[in-house]
């Protein structure tokens, strides 16, 4: 991961701190959720399209939509204190993803927002089996994230 991309991540981080320190952990960890869920759905969209009836403006709204999230500054969702709790339901979230020194959360975030920026870029073009290689690339950046830094016994 570049240092710049590093740098990003750590003042969200920073700016997480000051700016949500005011809010409930549980409404933080309630509004991660919901973002996730959003994504999820959009990336249910595109999927549905890429196997189906392809639908350029319905896979551009999606990817757009995953793109807005992905580059909102999710990580400020990761405030101290919401390492544990209840949002919709139980945290996920490993405490890996709250260790400050944790250089992994930032290549996996930074993968992401990469991968969400060029399936937006290859949904504006409407070429069906550019998007469906596009959004596997981005299905591999969740499932990454997924694999070191949610629990197993995860709610959807």
């Amino acid at each position: 991961m570049k240092l710049k991309q590093f740098a990003l991540v750590g003042f969200g981080l920073l700016v997480a701190t000051s700016a949500f320190a005011q809010q409930k952990a549980e409404d933080l960890i309630k509004t991660r959720q919901g973002a996730y869920k959003v994504i999820a759905w959009n990336v249910g969209r595109i999927k549905t399209n890429v196997e189906g009836q392809f639908n350029k403006d319905e896979v551009l709204k999606a990817a757009t939509a995953i793109q807005a999230l992905a580059n909102s500054g999710l990580g400020a969702l990761y405030a101290p204190g919401t390492d544990k709790g209840v949002g919709y339901h139980e945290t996920a979230a490993k405490p890996e993803i709250f260790d400050p020194n944790n250089k992994k959360i930032g290549e996996v975030a930074g993968n992401f927002n990469k991968e969400a920026n060029e399936l937006a870029k290859v949904a504006a073009g409407g070429d069906k089996e550019a998007v469906k290689v596009q959004l596997g690339k981005l299905q591999q950046a969740c499932k990454a994230c997924h694999d070191d830094f949610r629990k197993e016994d995860h709610r959807h």
